[in-house]
C-alpha cells in the first residue's frame, strides 16, 4: 500500500508552538477558501502541554485556519520517507472574518500602522541558534577534561560533524523558499546559525516559523535532534533569534540612513530606536517569554547583556551592525536595527509587532535620540551607565509580565482578549516552573524547543 502525502495547515500558537491539522495533499485546492476547523481554546496550550487555565475561551466558539497558499512549503521526502508539506494559515472567524488573536493579524496590523502614519515599509530577517543532539549524547566541550576531546567552537570540525545535516538542511531551506544564505558554527556545543535573507513585512515572521520546522525535519531524517530552547546548558552560551529591522520609504530607500548623524542612523531611526529602548522590559514578556529565557540574557553570556543601543557592540539589546564599504557595499541599504533580545520561545509575529509597536511609539512621541554605545557597558562606572541609559532586562519571566502589566502603551498593542489569552499561556508556565532548578528547566524547554 502507497503513503498518501499530506499536507499541513498549521498556525503558530501564543508559545510558539506550531500546531495544525493535516489532509492529503491532492485535496489542497478545495480547502483553500473555507480552511479546516479549529478551536480557539487551542490558543490556551501551553509549551508544556496543558491547557491555561483560567483562560478566556473556554470550551465555546470555533474559528478557521485559512490557508495563505503563498507559503505553502514543501521538501521532497528523504529516503524511504515522506515529504514535509505545510502552509501556513491566518485564524479566521467562521465568516472569514479576522480573529482578534491571530498572531499573523497582529503583526499585519501593526505593519499596516507603520506604512499609513510613516509611509514606511519594514524588511526584517530572524537569525536563528540552534543545537544538534544526538542520542547518546555528543561529548561537548570540556576545558576541564583531557580525557574528552572538544568540539571546539567556530570550527570547520565543528561543522563536518554536522554533515550531511549540514548540506542537506541547506538544500531543504532553498527549497521551503526562505534563501538560506549561510551556516556555521557557533559558540556552544554543537551550535549552529543560519541567517537567512531578509524579507518584507510578514513574510520575514513566516520564514522564522518555516526555518525551524524544515532544521527540526532534517535533524530527524539525520537521526539527530534539533532544540531552539534559548538555555540548553547553564553554563554556556545559549540560543537567541536576533532580529534585524530595516525601514524603507515608497521609493525604497532607507528611512534609517543619514550619512550626516552619528553611526549614520537617521532621526527617524533614534527615535524608533528610542522607543524600543523604553519599552524593552515590556517587551521582554513578547520577546523572550519562556522560564529560561532572562538566564540566558545577562552580561557577557553573548546575548543582551544591556538595554542600550550599541554601535558593534554585542552586549546591547539594541546594535548597529557594522557598515561594510569592502567590496563596493552601498552603506544606506546595509543600515539596519538588530534586536538582540529575542529567542525561539517567541512568537515571530507578535515579537516582530512588539518591536515595530515600540519603535512607532518614539517616533509618535519624539523621543531624544538614545547615546550610542561603543564599549562594554560592564566596564562603565554608575555615571557612565547613567548617561548612557544602560538598563537591565527582567531577571524572570514573571518580573517580564509584570513589567508589560505596568506599560499601558504596550499592553495596549494587543486586543484585551489577546492580552488575556497571552497572559494566561505565560503564566501558567511561570507558575508550573517556579520550584524547579535551572537545570530542570533548560531540559525541559530543550524538548520544547
Amino acid at each position: 500500500m502507497s503513503a498518501t502525502d499530506l499536507v499541513a495547515l498549521v498556525c503558530c500558537d501564543l508559545g510558539s508552538i506550531v500546531r495544525g491539522r493535516s489532509l492529503p495533499a491532492s485535496e489542497l485546492a478545495s480547502y483553500s477558501d473555507v480552511g479546516v476547523g479549529w478551536v480557539p481554546a487551542n490558543h490556551a496550550l501551553t509549551p508544556l502541554g496543558p491547557l491555561a487555565e483560567p483562560n478566556p475561551f473556554g470550551s465555546i466558539g470555533d474559528l478557521r485556519l485559512l490557508p495563505d497558499i503563498d507559503t505553502r512549503v514543501r521538501v521532497e521526502a528523504g529516503p524511504g520517507g515522506t515529504p514535509l508539506e505545510f502552509v501556513l494559515c491566518d485564524i479566521v472567524e467562521t465568516d472569514g472574518a479576522p480573529w482578534e488573536c491571530c498572531p499573523r493579524r497582529f503583526l499585519r496590523d501593526t505593519l499596516a500602522e507603520l506604512e499609513d502614519e510613516l509611509g514606511l515599509r519594514l524588511v526584517a530577517s530572524f537569525e536563528h541558534e540552534f543545537q544538534l543532539l544526538a542520542d547518546p549524547p555528543v561529548p561537548a566541550t570540556d576545558p576541564q577534561s583531557a580525557d574528552v576531546p572538544p568540539v571546539l567552537p567556530f570550527s570547520l570540525e565543528a561543522q563536518r560533524w554536522a554533515e550531511p545535516f549540514a548540506g542537506e538542511v541547506m538544500g531543504a531551506l532553498a527549497q521551503a523558499g526562505v534563501q538560506p544564505e549561510r551556516f556555521f558554527a557557533e559558540f556552544a556545543a554543537h551550535q549552529f546559525e543560519i541567517p537567512v535573507a531578509p524579507a518584507e513585512g510578514i513574510a520575514a515572521a513566516d520564514r522564522s516559523v518555516v526555518l525551524k520546522e524544515v532544521v527540526r525535519e532534517i535533524a530527524r531524517r539525520c537521526e539527530l535532534r534539533a532544540t531552539f530552547t534559548p538555555l540548553l546548558n547553564p553554563s554556556e552560551a545559549g540560543n537567541g533569534a536576533h532580529i534585524h529591522l530595516s525601514l524603507l520609504d515608497v521609493s525604497g530607500r532607507s528611512a534609517l540612513y543619514d550619512a550626516t548623524r552619528p553611526a549614520c542612523l537617521s532621526e527617524l531611526g533614534e527615535r524608533f530606536a528610542a522607543g524600543i529602548l523604553l519599552h524593552a522590559r515590556a517587551l521582554s514578556a513578547l520577546t523572550a517569554p519562556s522560564p529560561v529565557s532572562a538566564t540566558r540574557l545577562a552580561p557577557h553570556r553573548w546575548s543582551a547583556g544591556a538595554v542600550c543601543l550599541g554601535w558593534r557592540n554585542r552586549e546591547a539589546l539594541l546594535r548597529l551592525p557594522p557598515l561594510v564599504p569592502l567590496g563596493g557595499g552601498e552603506e544606506a541599504c546595509q543600515l539596519r536595527l538588530e534586536y538582540r533580545g529575542a529567542d525561539a520561545a517567541a512568537n515571530p509575529y507578535l515579537a516582530l509587532g512588539a518591536i515595530v509597536g515600540a519603535g512607532l511609539d518614539g517616533v509618535r512621541a519624539g523621543l531624544p535620540a538614545p547615546p550610542i554605545l561603543d564599549r562594554d557597558p560592564a566596564h562603565l562606572d554608575a555615571g557612565e551607565a547613567e548617561r548612557y541609559g544602560v538598563g537591565a532586562l527582567p531577571a524572570s519571566l514573571e518580573d517580564s509580565l509584570r513589567a508589560l502589566a505596568e506599560d499601558e502603551i504596550a499592553r495596549g498593542w494587543m486586543t484585551p482578549l489577546l492580552y488575556e489569552a497571552y497572559v494566561a499561556v505565560r503564566g501558567y508556565e511561570q507558575q508550573a516552573s517556579a520550584d524547579w532548578d535551572i537545570e530542570q528547566i533548560c531540559r525541559r524547554y530543550a524538548h520544547v524547543y
